[in-house]
């Protein structure tokens, strides 16, 4: 997959079919977007996404949290077939771009835009002025066809990324995953912990999230792991572990079944499946010990 950031200046060199949008999170929705385009590729376009590197909600001083990190979008792209995915820069500059300009230079000039699928609800340029409307009416100009994708519907809702984050932040991870069509995720490097786990005769992998990664309230969850395109059974803590650190340091700590490799520096990816307990600080690491205890006998045994 040919990734396009930190620059305006690009030029394609074949038609495309293109899917514009935030694609935080990389739900339901976004994956039709996705099929529309990868469908297109047995008429000779290249498939494209056009997204922003960072979101606009962050740009602007709303949300600064993240459904999906640009590692991870990127992971999912690549891995669903993509050719091309531009991450646009958004600054003061960019996002003063008038939509008519956006879509004669970029979409029309640029991107060779002969197919565009987007949401009802679109909006880009300045002031968010862009819609709908107006890629119908440049449709026949710019030389591409038009597709609105309607919203996906689950649990008796549309999916949006706005949804799934407030299920995210409640801890309603079986949810988020009917949303999403996959667990809720959180991928890094295992990192050097303090090795108490080890300690307990519980091993656990480390993982640091990213900052702007959105994370469900601290607690233990019932989780698997995929390592090497292999996925293990696994429990994990979100949190800052009180009972023994002092350090608030928010981290991702699980315990991986039947498995005892040194995986130090490996990337992983931690799929959350559901919310088993809140995190809370023990008496003593022997109370800690028994709480695990029962938690990866009950994790054992939880229908992943």
């Amino acid at each position: 997959m040919l990734i396009i950031e930190n620059t305006t200046e690009f030029a394609l060199q074949t038609r495309s079919a293109v899917a514009v949008g935030k694609f935080d999170g990389i739900h339901l929705g976004h994956r039709k977007l996705l099929h529309k385009i990868l469908e297109q590729k047995k008429e000779g376009l290249t498939s494209v996404v056009f997204t922003f590197d960072t979101s606009a909600a962050a740009f602007f001083g709303g949300e600064d949290k993240e459904l999906s990190t640009k590692e991870e979008k990127r992971t999912v792209f690549g891995q669903m077939g993509v050719d091309v995915l531009i991450e646009f820069p958004l600054n003061q500059k960019t996002a003063a771009t008038e939509p008519e300009v956006f879509v004669k230079q970029y979409l029309a000039k640029q991107m060779k835009t002969a197919y565009l699928c987007a949401g009802p609800d679109i909006s880009f340029g300045r002031k968010g002025a862009g819609d709908k409307e107006l890629l119908a009416r440049y449709a026949k100009e710019c030389g591409y066809r038009l597709e609105l994708i309607e919203k996906v519907r689950v649990d008796g809702g549309e999916v949006s990324s706005t949804r799934v984050r407030c299920a995210v932040r409640a801890g309603e991870m079986e949810a988020v995953c009917r949303m999403l069509g996959t667990p809720y995720s959180v991928s890094g490097r295992v990192e050097h912990g303090r090795r108490l786990g080890r300690t307990l005769g519980m091993p656990t992998a480390n993982l640091l999230p990213e900052s702007d990664k959105l994370l469900p309230p601290n607690g233990v969850y019932y989780s698997s792991v995929l390592l090497h395109g292999v996925s293990y059974r696994g429990i994990s803590n979100i949190g800052c572990k009180p009972t023994v650190s002092q350090e608030n340091i928010m981290g991702v700590e699980t315990y991986l079944y039947d498995f005892d490799e040194s995986i130090y520096g490996s990337q992983i990816t931690v799929q959350l499946h559901a919310f088993r307990r809140p995190e809370k600080k023990f008496e003593n690491v022997e109370a800690l010990r028994a709480q695990l205890a029962l938690d990866i006998a009950a994790g054992r045994v939880f229908a992943v």
